[in-house]
């Protein structure tokens, strides 16, 4: 069942724009970390990880996966 957004209640309406400026916020923090990241410290292809991060919807799991698994430790 599809509602539409004058149906939603004042809640559901707040929920979905909070959860999309938390998801635009960690895509953003995430692409900018990708640009200015040398290679050398992303596991995997930069590209891919931009593409994924950029164009798929996923709540900010995307986002965050990058932040926890796609970055290499420094030798601190």
């Amino acid at each position: 069942m599809r509602r539409r957004w004058s149906e939603l209640s004042q809640g559901q309406r707040r929920a979905i724009i909070l959860m999309a400026a938390v998801e635009g916020a960690l895509k953003m923090a995430a692409l900018m970390d990708i640009r200015t990241r040398p290679a050398s410290e992303i596991r995997g292809p930069k590209w891919l990880w931009a593409t994924s991060v950029g164009l798929a919807s996923t709540a900010g799991i995307l986002p965050a996966s990058y932040f926890l698994f796609g970055r290499r430790r420094g030798s601190q």
